[in-house]
């Protein structure tokens, strides 16, 4: 009896794989049909393309040309579009507002040899100032890009005359992390993620599969229901491009998994910012807990925090008035320090 038990066991496990294989095979070549869109034709009008290091970089500017520069760095899944209400609040102040495509994201270019590690990242937001003769600027970077923000600010501090840090996902090291050995589950996570066919699977399936997009933004924000068509729409609207899913394959390890640790990651790398610095966080966030805001305070002295109440992860998609009206004034504050 328990032989006969173990053989249907065994059998409907394998059915399982089999059929878990044929669905991630099928949105594999679903993502292959689907992203057929040429970067530089499919991206909207009112943007550029730039050199930025070793990519063709999509940018979006508002505002006065004279007025104080300030760059809007998007996080996961985003793209410079997804901080219009933000861009028109800012330029409406008099500012030099500078949106990019920080790749694989957007309508950037997508190269299968190029390093998404943050500090790379962090090279081709300067080689962007540089190309737009950007000589200081006010660096607003959301989620997962503050750390390319925090990675360029550190490799050129003069280049930042203040620093906005909202919701930022920068993984900064305790002092137990060096300590910690790999856990089944992680080597299990790193194994697949160095699987380029199967990660690519999964990718396609999951993260890049239009069918998911909205699923995944409520996962970032407080209220399900501000996750309107308009902004799946918005989030969508680049997965068309060709290489989308392996570029966003290749990019994934450095989010979960990164193979080296990043200056930004480094708790005594901050004591070298000394420009002024906001930081502002949802008090609801569950992806980068407000805990996380009071840390980067400690190791941020000047430093100012301010809390939006009611939002999650994405305070500027949540409620985007409240978020520029708390944003506005923090700028106007932090513009106006001096910098050292």
């Amino acid at each position: 009896m328990i032989r006969i038990l173990l053989r249907w066991l065994l059998r409907g496990t394998l059915v399982v794989l089999l059929l878990l294989v044929v669905v991630l095979a099928t949105f594999r070549w679903l993502a292959d049909r689907r992203e057929d869109q040429i970067a530089t034709q499919a991206a909207p009008s009112g943007g550029t393309f730039i050199a930025a290091g070793d990519v063709q970089m999509y940018v979006q500017q508002s505002g006065r040309a004279d007025g104080p520069a300030v760059l809007l760095v998007h996080g996961t899944g985003a793209w410079s579009e997804t901080w219009r209400k933000t861009i028109d609040a800012l330029a409406a102040q008099g500012l030099r507002v500078i949106a990019i495509d920080l790749p694989p994201f957007g309508f950037s270019e997508r190269r299968s040899e190029i390093s998404y590690t943050k500090e790379a990242q962090g090279r081709r937001i300067l080689a962007a100032l540089d190309s737009l003769q950007v000589g200081s600027v006010t660096a607003i970077g959301h989620s997962f890009g503050a750390g390319p923000v925090i990675e360029a600010a550190l490799a050129q501090p003069s280049r930042f005359h203040a620093i906005v840090i909202v919701d930022g996902a920068l993984g900064i090291r305790t002092s137990t992390d060096t300590e910690k050995t790999p856990t089944l589950s992680s080597r299990l996570v790193g194994s697949l993620l160095h699987n380029e066919p199967m990660r690519n699977s999964v990718v396609a399936t999951f993260v890049t599969n239009p069918m998911f997009t909205r699923r995944l933004l409520q996962a970032f924000i407080a209220d399900p229901s501000r996750a309107t068509d308009e902004y799946v729409q918005l989030y969508q609207r680049p997965l068309s491009v060709q290489g989308s899913t392996p570029a966003v394959g290749q990019w994934l390890p450095e989010l979960i998994a990164p193979s080296a640790l990043s200056a930004s990651e480094d708790p005594q790398a901050y004591s070298k910012l000394t420009m002024p610095i906001g930081i502002v966080w949802g008090r609801l966030d569950t992806i980068t807990p407000l805990n996380q805001a009071n840390r980067l305070v400690e190791l941020l002295p000047q430093s100012q925090l301010v809390v939006i109440e009611g939002v999650g992860h994405i305070p500027q998609l949540e409620d985007p008035e409240r978020f520029n009206g708390v944003l506005i004034p923090l700028l106007r504050h932090v513009i106006e320090s001096p910098s050292n």
